[in-house]
């Protein structure tokens, strides 16, 4: 399984309307996309212009999947419209899930 970490620092202005987007697209995500189990945003306590995105997917092609979808291509570009600074993005594996059986 893989997984990406992004934080977020949106323009304070923008706030709620990045809520308002990352929410239909994590309500998408997890309609349609059965192989990323998990795709979610934190809002920090500390700022509340700044946001984690965290999300899992069982394989690199569901990451392709993901990244490919209509509502993704759709939702992004605004989602980054409402950032501050660009945004900070890591790629990581998750050690031990891969080996469950469901």
């Amino acid at each position: 399984m893989t997984a990406f970490v992004a934080r977020l620092v949106v323009k304070p202005e923008k706030r709620g309307e990045f809520e308002r987007l990352q929410t239909e697209l994590r309500l998408l995500t997890h309609a349609h996309e059965p192989e990323t189990p998990v795709y979610e945003l934190i809002q920090s306590r500390e700022d509340e212009n700044t946001y984690l995105c965290i999300a899992t997917f069982t394989s690199q092609d569901a990451f392709d999947l993901h990244m490919g979808t209509d509502f993704h291509d759709r939702l992004a570009p605004a989602i980054l419209d409402c950032l501050a600074e660009d945004m900070d993005l890591g790629f990581y594996n998750i050690i031990g899930e891969a080996k469950r059986q469901p």
